[in-house]
């Protein structure tokens, strides 16, 4: 078979989208822009790692029904820049490294049968699953890695607090479920996926959450300065009262001795 040479492919359009949804619900939506947002705040400083969510990916140059547009992707060894849709043929072949499905009960043939398929003949070399509602994954959160050519799972492992977490080695980051309104006597309500790093050990935030901490400390450093204020206001004050009692006592020291009086003898 001849090899590609682009001109047909220049003649075929490939959709930058399906006409449908981004996604089916709320709780779908704020995880894919979570985790693309958390994401790509992370690699920002990586120059080759593309991070994206809910975009076309074709694998077939001439074939516009190969696609697939996984919820949220990293891909290692490709420009981090803006797209419309991302073709294998035009990124020297690469395919994504991590794949994230915010999945729920009505995409679940997909993403437990069709989708793992596919990844898997594309070398995808994790794949993961989150259901943000718990409609149908307990726990909420699973992972696998392609060995063989076929996935296996990851552990669910959890932190000494009893987090549950699986470790992504492709990314370097923990996948965590954490429980919210822990501890507050409250019903158990779905589990909330965060990315953790390891070796830093913190969370990673989104823009929102980070301008929460921002916000945070420039009140903390107003408050400090605030407090270092008022106590170099008294350290003046007190030095002010201690000037003046030496002034008082200096100048009825002078009256004395004008009186012909000794004020060392007096004290």
């Amino acid at each position: 078979m001849a090899e590609p040479t682009g001109l047909i492919s220049d003649r075929i359009i490939y959709p930058d989208a399906d006409g449908q949804p981004m996604t089916e619900s709320d709780a779908t939506r704020d995880y894919l822009i979570y985790c693309v947002e958390v994401l790509r705040l992370y690699f920002k400083s990586r120059p080759n790692v593309y991070v994206s969510g809910n975009l076309f990916i074709y694998y077939e140059e001439g074939n516009p029904k190969a696609a697939v547009s996984p919820d949220v992707f990293v891909i290692f060894g490709v420009s981090n820049r803006q797209r419309r849709s991302y073709k294998t043929w035009q990124e020297d072949g690469k395919l994504p490294n991590f794949v994230l499905e915010i999945t729920s009960r009505t995409t679940k043939r997909q993403d437990e049968d069709e989708k793992p398929r596919l990844y898997a003949s594309l070398g995808v070399e994790e794949y993961f699953q989150y259901d943000p509602t718990a409609d149908y994954l307990n726990p909420q959160l699973r992972g696998s890695q392609l060995i063989d050519g076929s996935y296996q799972p990851l552990t669910l492992n959890a932190t000494p607090e009893g987090i549950p977490f699986i470790h992504s080695r492709v990314l370097g980051l923990d996948l965590q479920l954490h429980s919210p309104y822990a501890g507050l006597g409250i019903a158990p309500l779905p589990k909330a996926l965060r990315f953790y790093d390891p070796t830093t050990t913190t969370k990673l935030l989104n823009r929102e959450e980070v301008e929460q901490v921002r916000e945070a400390l420039e009140q903390e450093n107003e408050l400090m300065q605030q407090e270092r204020d008022t106590a170099q206001q008294e350290r003046d004050a007190a030095q002010q009262e201690r000037d003046a009692a030496q002034q008082r006592a200096a100048a009825l020291a002078a009256r004395l001795r004008e009186l012909g009086i000794d004020p060392e003898e007096i004290a």
